[in-house]
């Protein structure tokens, strides 16, 4: 039996979505690198479960959300205010069941890693898949708890350690799964760009 499944996106905006692409891509394209990597992200989510959740910010009334939320068949649901960690916990509040949570960087996350995730969650409170930058590109929760999500210090190499340590204090036991790489910089770019398995996503860049 899947998990249901959390992804966190964007409105699809050039100049508004991969900054740290557009000094190596531009605005446009580093734009259109974007759109293809949450059609991917949502493409493996859903082969994975049936119960699929687009959370999206700044607003529920972009053509192209509505429209990737009616094609994969996902529930769509506005992003609450606030950091990184408040809005992660929102959404699994929302819930209020075992989920996992993504975002849209990592191309290699797909179908048996989220399945892998719901499994470890069988023995544990909490499971997250590190990125090689320091933070992590899943997150799944047997049930909403805020102590990952707090005093942490979003967007830094210290993401993983911070939450591992919160965990720790609260008593969770806690499950670390596969490292894998997301798609951030200039440097995660050329990484994409080197490996086949994604020609698809880098075929239309420069």
């Amino acid at each position: 039996m899947s998990l249901p499944v959390i992804v966190m996106a964007k409105a699809p905006e050039a100049g508004r979505v991969k900054t740290r692409l557009i000094p190596t891509l531009g605005a446009d394209e580093a734009c259109a690198l974007y759109r293809r990597l949450l059609r991917h992200t949502l493409s493996h989510a859903a082969q994975y479960t049936n119960a699929l959740h687009l959370h999206v910010s700044p607003d529920l009334d972009h053509p192209e959300l509505q429209a990737l939320a009616h094609e994969f068949d996902a529930q769509l649901s506005l992003q609450c205010q606030g950091d990184l960690g408040q809005r992660m916990l929102y959404a699994f509040s929302q819930l209020g069941t075992p989920a996992l949570l993504i975002g849209s960087d990592c191309p290699l996350l797909d179908a048996p890693h989220l399945h892998a995730a719901a499994q470890a969650l069988e023995q544990h409170d909490i499971t997250l898949s590190p990125s090689s930058d320091g933070g992590y590109v899943l997150i799944g929760l047997q049930q909403p708890h805020p102590a990952p999500f707090q005093d942490i210090d979003w967007s830094t190499a210290r993401v993983l350690a911070q939450s591992q340590a919160q965990c720790q204090r609260a008593g969770l036991r806690l499950h670390l799964g596969e490292t894998l790489w997301d798609v951030d910089d200039g440097n995660d770019y050329a990484q994409l760009q080197n490996d086949p398995r994604f020609d698809h996503l880098v075929a239309k860049c420069p």
